[in-house]
């Protein structure tokens, strides 16, 4: 009977109780869940002493599948299992060999397989194999929508709480790269007071260089309530600071948020629950959809869709004989608001 999919937590849980496998075969998209599954065996399964005799790292542009194969079926030296890793699996070509190992895996050996940015064809033979007789985990890419929610949660793991506030600036600046999002959500962890249970916008201003008051949220914000002086604060302010906030991803966030106003325009239900979850937003935001769609009307929400395509076009270079960043972002932004 072949096994299913098997979340990161129940992996985690069983390799903490010392219940092994003999094949794991990590793969997927985000590198991150596959790097910290991996580094777990590699730290914690052998004793250092262990380690010395009886774990083996191997990266796929060195080896191929018989390399692979033949250190697997080495016994342990030390202890009762030997650890093959095999990192950057995803560039092993010659995969097919594979099948014949795991029609009769070595129990002493816990094997491996880090296969990042991707998943194999599913229909070859040694993958359907794979299937029957290893731990497979897929690491799946967070998508734009989700990103809040996962540092809500991943913030709660560390027995702290985020203002949303705070949470959607994390969210704008450093969208859905997971290395980026714990590397600073554990910076404001470890700086955050110890009084402090909460992680304010304040605390992301001072430690990771996001202004509470000058970035993309606040300038939907400025644009949701007609807030024309602020929302031409904020361009200035972005015209001084390019590299900390490049144009591409502001527009980015307006696209997306005006496309998602749209779909608000023509959801025939309203309520917080419903629109939260068609438009795949935290239900906190979802104020600010009823609080728009009474400023900009459906037909004016779809004039500024084309106002955003138009510059972001002219801003790559079409039809633009030399206006720069400052100057587009302020033409837009009198276009939405008038």
């Amino acid at each position: 009977m072949a096994k299913q999919e098997t979340s990161y937590e129940q992996i985690l849980t069983d390799l903490r109780k010392k219940v092994y496998n003999p094949v794991y075969f990590l793969m997927g998209e985000e590198p991150y869940y596959i790097d910290q599954l991996s580094d777990f065996i590699q730290n914690n399964v052998l004793d250092e002493t262990e380690k010395e005799f009886d774990q083996t790292i191997l990266y796929g542009k060195d080896v191929d599948i018989n390399t692979v194969i033949n250190a697997a079926k080495r016994y342990p030296m030390m202890g009762s299992h030997q650890v093959l890793i095999v990192k950057e699996a995803q560039l092993i070509k010659d995969w097919d060999n594979l099948v014949h190992y795991l029609s009769k895996p070595l129990k002493s050996t816990i094997l491996v397989f880090c296969y990042k940015y991707g998943t194999p064809d599913k229909r070859k033979k040694w993958v359907l194999e794979l299937k029957n007789v290893a731990v497979i985990y897929e690491s799946s890419k967070l998508r734009d929508y989700e990103v809040g929610a996962w540092i809500t949660k991943y913030c709660k793991s560390k027995n702290v709480a985020i203002d949303d506030k705070a949470a959607a600036m994390l969210s704008d600046f450093l969208g859905t790269d997971m290395s980026k999002l714990v590397h600073e959500l554990e910076k404001l962890v470890i700086t955050k007071p110890a009084d402090m249970k909460c992680i304010t916008p304040e605390l992301v201003e001072k430690n990771i260089g996001i202004s509470k008051d000058f970035n993309v949220f606040e300038l939907q914000g400025a644009l949701i309530s007609m807030n024309v002086m602020k929302a031409n604060q904020i361009i200035h302010y972005f015209s001084e600071n390019k590299k900390a906030n490049p144009m591409v991803l502001i527009l980015a966030q307006l696209f997306k948020f005006f496309s998602e106003l749209m779909l608000y325009h023509y959801l025939p239900d309203k309520s917080q629950s419903v629109v939260a979850s068609e438009l795949k937003i935290n239900p906190y935001f979802v104020k600010d959809y009823q609080k728009a769609s009474q400023v900009y009307g459906a037909w004016k929400t779809m004039n500024i869709i084309s106002f955003i395509r138009e510059t972001d076009a002219r801003y790559k270079g079409i039809d633009n004989p030399g206006t720069d960043e400052g100057d587009l972002m302020k033409e837009l932004i009198y276009k939405i608001m008038h």
